[in-house]
């Protein structure tokens, strides 16, 4: 069922944000370097010609680590590995395959997660606040329903993949546990005054229509004798996100940039405020696509356009859809030849259809299984489809899509209720927004002061 695909997106990308160590404020520009302009070595008063005492054996990993007496150990580390790449799949249908060479690097980066769940779990312990078993099975319950499953179906998924439950709801106890640690420490005494509300929102006026885009980056630093191999790397990451492995997979995991803890989320920005090379490739994205490798002052950049848009201007994506799809699915086993005939005249049934309430006859005919979608957010579908749709006249259908093995389908266009107008956003809508970017900016210093103070021993 189409409308369940688009939950599952939602669901993994929330799940994503949970692997990411928290949420965080998107960026006002792209980064460049590490973390802003100012070289991170700044304030350490490194030696020009420094000499290295000892020799660290880059083949040497540690995948385990007691974190304040609290043991994570290497099952923990390769069932959150597992989980990651595994609903990763699930969402986008494709395998993600992951590079024997990148392979130590990702299982250090699920460390660290870990690393990191344990001590938001043992902050929230020290400020006597109890996440209950009863507390963590309800949000399992909800991320199981996100991928239309129950409970013990999501658990038997997960056992499938190399997981667990107990994986998954380690993680979820983490970040049950610190959003309560900042309920009570942090956003009770963030307060955001009634001038500075004013003020975003008479900003907001005076970009009325300006173009705006959703974009991510992964950055890549270089130098002259290095250049091959990083743009190398970063094509070989462009092929395999071309090919379905998802763009924050890479970015969490590879990028150096200060975005990489949200999956190199940049949120919405305007093109004047990026570089002058981010911005002239940035113009030439349409919706979904990957620019790259960029060369940027210091090393290269990979960019994303998630989505874009008009400042308070009415988005025709924004629409509301009525659909109704047909799907034909092949038995096993179906030949190419097969496939190819039963899809030619799929094809030529749809081209019949001359308003919705035909589409269940002509369904009969072909043995085609037809679904109602109601409500769908036409900015929810794929980009290649978005275009499609909002062209079709009620009752017209788009080409066939899909592949032989999760069948082919057409969308029939029922209704269509487009956007009004858009609206300022209220006081209250701007005050909560800018409370919880400074929610999230004291969170952030938190756990870096926690990582700081922690006593890890790694073996």
């Amino acid at each position: 069922m189409y409308s369940n695909g688009l939950r599952a997106r939602r669901a993994t990308a929330r799940l994503a944000a949970v692997i990411a160590t928290g949420a965080a404020a998107g960026a006002l520009m792209a980064q460049t370097v590490p973390d802003g302009s100012v070289p991170s070595t700044a304030n350490l008063d490194l030696p020009q010609n420094l000499q290295i005492f000892g020799k660290l054996d880059p083949n040497v990993r540690k995948p385990t680590a007691i974190v304040n007496g609290t043991v994570v150990t290497g099952t923990d580390v390769d069932q959150r590995m597992a989980m990651t790449v595994g609903l990763s799949e699930v969402q986008t249908g494709r395998k993600v395959d992951i590079p024997t060479d990148q392979r130590d690097q990702v299982r250090l980066q699920m460390l660290r997660e870990l690393v990191d769940d344990t001590l938001k779990i043992q902050e929230a312990k020290a400020n006597d606040i109890t996440v209950t078993p009863a507390q963590i099975d309800q949000s399992y319950t909800r991320v199981a329903r996100n991928f239309s499953k129950s409970p013990d179906e999501f658990s038997k998924l997960l056992r499938t993949i190399g997981s667990s439950d107990r994986a998954l709801k380690r993680q979820l106890e983490g970040d049950l546990a610190w959003n309560r640690v900042l309920s009570k420490r942090v956003t009770p005494y963030v307060n955001v005054g009634e001038e500075e509300v004013n003020s975003w929102i008479a900003r907001l006026k005076a970009s009325q229509g300006t173009q705006e885009y959703h974009l991510a980056e992964i950055y890549l630093s270089s130098t002259p004798e290095r250049q091959a191999e990083v743009v190398a790397g970063a094509r070989q990451m462009i092929d395999q996100m071309r090919g379905g492995t998802p763009f924050e997979y890479f970015a969490r995991n590879f990028s150096e940039a200060s975005t990489k803890s949200v999956g190199g989320d940049l949120d919405w920005v305007r093109l004047d405020v990026l570089p002058p090379e981010l911005k002239s490739a940035a113009t030439t994205l349409q919706v979904g696509q990957i620019a790259g490798p960029i060369e940027v002052p210091g090393g290269y950049s990979i960019l994303y356009l998630v989505d874009k848009r008009q400042v308070l201007t009415a988005d025709p994506r924004d629409a509301k859809l009525a659909l109704r799809q047909l799907t034909v699915k092949f038995p096993a086993n179906t030949s190419r030849e097969q496939a190819t005939q039963r899809t030619s005249t799929f094809a030529t049934a749809i081209q019949k259809i001359n308003g919705c309430g035909g589409v269940a006859k002509i369904a009969g005919e072909i043995g085609a299984e037809v679904v109602d979608n109601d409500g769908i957010v036409a900015r929810d579908l794929p980009p290649a489809l978005q275009d499609i749709v909002l062209k079709l006249q009620i009752g017209e259908a788009t080409p066939p899509f899909g592949d032989p093995e999760q069948g082919v389908r057409s969308l029939v266009l029922c209704g269509r209720d487009d956007p009004k107008t858009a609206n300022l956003p209220t006081t209250e809508q701007v005050q909560s927004r800018l409370e919880d970017q400074r929610v999230n900016l004291r969170a952030q210093r938190m756990l870096r002061d926690l990582r700081r103070d922690a006593v890890v021993e790694y073996r």
